[in-house]
């Protein structure tokens, strides 16, 4: 038996309001499920992410108001937690006195999205997501599996009727 975690970056629908569609996911055996996930708690707890999920897409990003702190990645991790929190609620009110409701909502969703990983350089959210690669890499007996669909180049009239994540999850039974 295999334990199979499956995410998607995108969305399906078409065109929605993405330029590609992908689903991903590992596979691992049921027997080695333990120790897989406390290597994987060994490394966010190294860098203060310990049982939070990880959100490639937005930890890879760069945070403004990172850049305008000066000397940040001197600080300790609750220094900049706490600079970073002010700065957000002070763009957070001059948002909302500014009239633009859907920035105000993008930026509130950005924060949020963004909030578990404040305390973290660029570099060392990049070295986390290195350092979590290279270990789910050195598992000889996961199996890793992705498709993407480029959108621009899509051809629903072409394509089975039946979804992406259908197909993956039918060809993973079949295993």
């Amino acid at each position: 038996m295999h334990i199979c975690y499956i995410d998607e970056s995108g969305t399906s629908d078409m065109p929605g309001n993405t330029s590609h569609f992908v689903l991903a996911g590992v596979s691992i055996p049921v027997w080695h499920w333990k120790h897989c996930d406390s290597e994987v708690e060994a490394i966010k707890n190294k860098y203060g992410t310990g049982g939070i999920e990880i959100h490639v897409g937005w930890m890879l990003r760069p945070y403004k108001e990172q850049q305008d702190i000066i000397e940040f990645e001197k600080l300790s991790y609750s220094q900049r937690r706490a600079q970073v929190s002010s700065l957000r609620k002070a763009e957070i009110l001059r948002l909302q006195r500014s009239n633009n409701p859907k920035l105000l909502k993008q930026t509130k969703k950005n924060f949020k999205k963004t909030e578990a990983y404040v305390h973290l350089t660029i570099d060392e959210r990049k070295n986390l997501v290195f350092d979590l690669a290279k270990c789910i890499s050195n598992w000889g007996f996961a199996r890793i599996f992705a498709e993407c669909i480029d959108k621009i180049f899509f051809d629903p009239s072409r394509a089975n009727h039946v979804s992406a994540k259908q197909d993956i999850i039918k060809d993973l039974i079949q295993i």
